[in-house]
């Protein structure tokens, strides 16, 4: 492991990773340090003198620590020359924006643990109620992304044959449908990328299960 890079992460959440896909796909030496979210360690002095939002992931990487998992990708891609994870062109770049922000930004808000949590609180809700609002908001959210990769830059990846930042986003969004019990049947082309994705070496060594503490 390297000592020079840690991902301040935790295994189970979807932002981080992200983030693991992107340092894999480089083949990047690095350390994990857990932050627990089910302690609330997020919102400890400690983590948030590395990152103020009490967010995960948070990566020391060349004495700088680096926030937010699609920042940290793209800072990544632009430091390392064999990092394919951007188009070279406007146009494609804008789109893999898209694809993951579509992701990252509209479906992953709702769904964190913290706004869930606050949901259940006002409204005395339980454990169907949690589940329910995944389903919501995981289906329907992934259902656009299908649609948006109905394109012809789509390839075996979502944007053209190589793994890219969308891929990055959407694998870790495909695995919390799956925990949550999502009905991804009629989302052809998300499974398929999903399982493309899967059979390689990055994606499997960035898996949840691949970095659960035993």
């Amino acid at each position: 492991m390297g000592d020079g890079i840690i991902l301040f992460d935790y295994w189970r959440s979807s932002a981080s990773y992200r983030v693991r896909i992107a340092l894999e796909s480089l083949g990047l030496a690095y350390r994990r340090e857990s932050v627990d979210l089910l302690d609330g360690a997020q919102r400890a002095p400690e983590h948030r003198a590395r990152n103020p939002q009490g967010l995960i992931p948070a990566l020391l990487i060349e004495g700088h620590m680096l926030t937010q998992s699609l920042a940290i990708i793209e800072y990544l891609a632009e430091t390392r020359p064999q990092a394919r994870f951007l188009p070279a062109d406007p146009l494609g770049r804008q789109r893999v924006r898209t694809l993951s922000y579509a992701i990252a930004m509209e479906i992953h808000p709702v769904c964190n643990t913290g706004v869930i949590n606050h949901v259940l609180a006002i409204t005395g809700g339980g454990e169907e109620v949690r589940v329910d609002w995944m389903k919501k908001y995981i289906g329907e959210g992934l259902l656009a992304v299908e649609k948006l990769l109905d394109n012809p830059a789509t390839g075996a990846f979502c944007h053209g044959d190589a793994p890219g930042m969308a891929d990055f986003c959407l694998v870790p969004q495909v695995y919390n449908a799956e925990r949550w019990g999502v009905d991804l049947s009629g989302l052809e082309r998300v499974r398929r990328i999903a399982e493309t994705c899967r059979a390689r070496p990055a994606f499997q060594a960035a898996h949840p299960e691949a970095v659960k503490p035993t």
